[in-house]
């Protein structure tokens, strides 16, 4: 079992907040890109963030959105559509799009409409 799946999301999230900030986007862009891919609306991904829940946790109540398989790319040297483990490829789908935000990527592009 990796590390990462034991993490606290929240622990990780503030990171995630100044990578995008640092780019000019904002924490709503991050928080719509979050929530496409989980399925939670705002309210709940405050209440996951609040509670401490673990990636492993968040991924096991996230309803993935359906087109969750259109993110392709490299994260950390690896092809994201290629991970075999579903949860590392969940966390990995959502660093995807972390890096697509912070790059500028248009949200329609982001969120894969």
């Amino acid at each position: 079992m990796h590390r990462i799946f034991s993490t606290s999301f929240a622990s990780v999230y503030p990171h995630y907040v100044t990578k995008v900030e640092r780019k000019g986007r904002t924490r709503a862009e991050l928080d719509e890109a979050i929530c496409w891919l989980t399925g939670f609306d705002a309210q709940e991904l405050a209440g996951h963030l609040e509670a401490h829940t673990t990636f492993q946790e968040l991924f096991d109540a996230a309803r993935l959105n359906p087109a969750a398989d259109q993110i392709t790319g490299v994260v950390c040297g690896v092809r994201v559509e290629e991970i075999e483990d579903p949860l590392m490829q969940r966390i990995r789908y959502l660093d995807k799009l972390v890096d697509e935000l912070a790059r500028g990527k248009a949200m329609d592009k982001v969120l894969r409409r």
